[in-house]
């Protein structure tokens, strides 16, 4: 192969030749330009380029505009408020490829239609799409569920891979990786298209095959995405990351190649898309392990509010206590809200029974019992258990009032559903998010009175949110021993939960008359955001936060979201993609470019 030296001065002998935008799809050859080309520019690719793309691709590109675009200017008519009712619904949002999840963050980020996108069916439909943009220095963005808090699946002037068709799910009874033949157990596996939601694979991997896979917890996040961030579901501390259980990846790099990532095959690449971000390649095949079911999966759900400060501190604390007494193994996950004066329990089970989880609860809801003076049971407590194979049954969910919403289009999908929890977040516009992980030794008998104090002060400007499945501290230990395996932040292993506050406004976009983000509310809410996090920042002598649920103006980003991995990944980014083609906010090697990821800086 032509070394990096020699592709660079190939490129720069061959730019000034007149068929130079005629290379060869598989010449692997990288732009090393300090400028991405945008439309206009005198190299912003000719419409017969475009025309050898879109016949390269069998018609899947795509000239995008968003729909917000007809409203932008103009009177808010009724079509303009049918639009905004749809971006209520996260898979109308999903299905629209000038469309993001999230509509943007007030003072970071606005979501943006690309001017071309390849609706990609196969790997050969990316392959076309990444060549073309490395060859013509484009600005390329990948989406496959779009729902990236920090606008990674978006980028005006750009061209997007769009994967949401890429959607197959195939499970195997006994998978072998690539070259690992003889070296590894064959395992019950999944493979899934990088364009697959987790709902629609909890249903068929669980509903119809009777096994379990680590996936997210809401159910319209895409695959891909979640895998390489690491993954949390409900059930972490029983079964791990999600990108822990990444037994091969199929990869299409930014030389054109189609990579096999395993632990036999560009292992370094694997360890990397186990949790080191979507800035190695696009992805177009993950194969996963999947597990036995339990027998019971359940829930536990409840809200109490103190009376008075006093009571809410005891509170707290209390709830602090029983955590670290009871719950603070593999069988508990979710979360519990530390409100404005209110304690909200939404806490997940596995492997216990009704029964064996009312047990556990009964001192903690006894000891508020005792005191009616100090605590008004405002939801009344609910402890559920189940099959454990009806957990993501779409026809068992719709019988239940008010636990999902169904896609309501016309012809959709009969497995098109949704938690009625994450409704508030479909077309969201942030204001703020902030995340930390909280270390387990603040769970410690000496500490615990700390870490209820610094909560109480939390609570007071915003609130808080203490996610127990997204810090594997407490959990099993061959949970733990694959995440050290990924490239995630080792802290999350010492963390028993991810603590997050954030704040949201609903569906808003700028220049669409009445329905304009409140820049007002977001400054005022942020900055009590803020306030919170740092009062629980106190206690942390080293803040780590989560790649996908985190601040768009995180510090130190680099040591927040990898810590100890980054120097590691920075030379696997450089070795895969030396020219920064896969750029996103904030991902690995994304220093060396400015914030938009056209214009090339100095890297410190």
């Amino acid at each position: 192969m032509v070394d990096r030296v020699n592709r660079r001065r190939l490129l720069q002998i061959v730019a000034g030749l007149p068929f130079a935008n005629s290379l060869g799809s598989g010449l692997a050859v990288a732009a090393s330009a300090s400028a991405r080309v945008r439309p206009g520019d005198p190299a912003w690719p000719s419409d017969e380029s475009w025309d050898q793309l879109s016949r390269q691709v069998e018609g899947r590109l795509i000239k995008v505009q968003s729909p917000l675009a007809a409203c932008v200017g103009a009177s808010f008519d009724a079509a303009c408020a049918q639009l905004f009712m749809e971006l209520k619904n996260p898979f109308y949002l999903g299905d629209e490829v000038g469309l993001t999840q999230s509509l943007g963050w007030v003072g970071a980020w606005t979501s943006r239609p690309s001017v071309y996108a390849v609706a990609a069916q196969t790997t050969g439909d990316v392959v076309a799409a990444v060549n073309f943009a490395r060859r013509h220095n484009l600005r390329l963005v990948v989406k496959g569920g779009g729902h990236s808090y920090q606008g990674s699946s978006n980028a005006a002037d750009s061209l997007l891979i769009w994967t949401r068709q890429m959607n197959a799910i195939v499970s195997h009874d006994a998978f072998v990786g690539a070259g690992c033949e003889g070296r590894s157990e064959p395992q019950p596996a999944v493979s899934i298209g990088p364009g697959a939601i987790w709902g629609h694979v909890y249903n068929e991997v669980m509903t119809k095959a009777g096994r379990y896979v680590q996936g997210g917890g809401c159910m319209t996040v895409g695959v891909a995405g979640l895998i390489l961030g690491g993954g949390f579901g409900s059930y972490s501390k029983a079964y791990g990351l999600a990108a822990a259980s990444l037994i091969e990846a199929e990869v299409v790099t930014a030389d054109g190649e189609v990579r096999i990532a395993n632990a036999c095959s560009n292992p370094d690449l694997f360890w990397a898309l186990k949790g080191g971000g979507a800035g190695f390649g696009v992805v177009t095949r993950v194969t996963l392990r999947t597990h036995a079911l339990p027998e019971y999966f359940g829930g536990v759900f409840a809200a109490i509010k103190a009376t008075s400060d006093d009571a809410y501190r005891r509170l707290i604390a209390k709830t602090v206590e029983f955590y670290a007494q009871a719950l603070f193994n593999s069988h508990w996950g979710e979360q519990i809200l530390i409100g404005r004066g209110y304690v909200a329990i939404s806490m997940a089970v596995q492997g216990l029974d009704q029964q064996q989880a009312e047990a556990v609860w009964r001192p903690f809801f006894d000891w508020v019992s005792a005191a009616p003076q100090d605590f008004a049971i405002v939801s009344a407590p609910k402890i559920l258990a189940g099959p454990a194979r009806a957990r993501w049954d779409p026809s068992v969910l719709k019988r239940i009032p008010g636990v999902v919403i169904a896609d309501d289009r016309p012809g959709a999908p009969a497995d098109n559903i949704f938690w009625a929890g994450n409704l508030e977040e479909a077309g969201a516009v942030w204001y703020a998010y902030q995340s930390a992980w909280l270390p387990a030794s603040l769970l410690e008998a000496d500490r615990r009175q700390s870490l209820a104090d610094a909560l109480f002060a939390a609570a007071k400007p915003f609130g808080v949110s203490l996610h127990f499945n997204k810090g594997l501290a407490g959990a099993a230990a061959e949970a733990i021993a694959a995440a050290k395996d990924t490239a995630m932040n080792p802290a999350v292993t010492d963390a028993f939960a991810l603590m997050i506050t954030g704040a949201l406004g609903q569906p808003a976009y700028p220049g669409v008359p009445g329905h304009e983000p409140d820049v007002a509310k977001a400054r005022s809410e942020a900055e009590a955001v803020g306030q919170s996090m740092d009062e629980i920042r106190k206690l942390l002598p080293r803040v780590g936060s989560y790649v996908w649920e985190t601040d768009y103006f995180q510090a130190n980003w680099q040591d927040a979201f990898w810590g100890e991995n980054y120097a590691r990944l920075r030379m696997i980014k450089q070795k895969y993609d030396p020219d920064g083609l896969f750029f996103l906010h904030h991902g690995v090697g994304s220093e060396d470019w400015s914030a938009d990821g056209f214009t090339r800086v100095e890297a410190h």
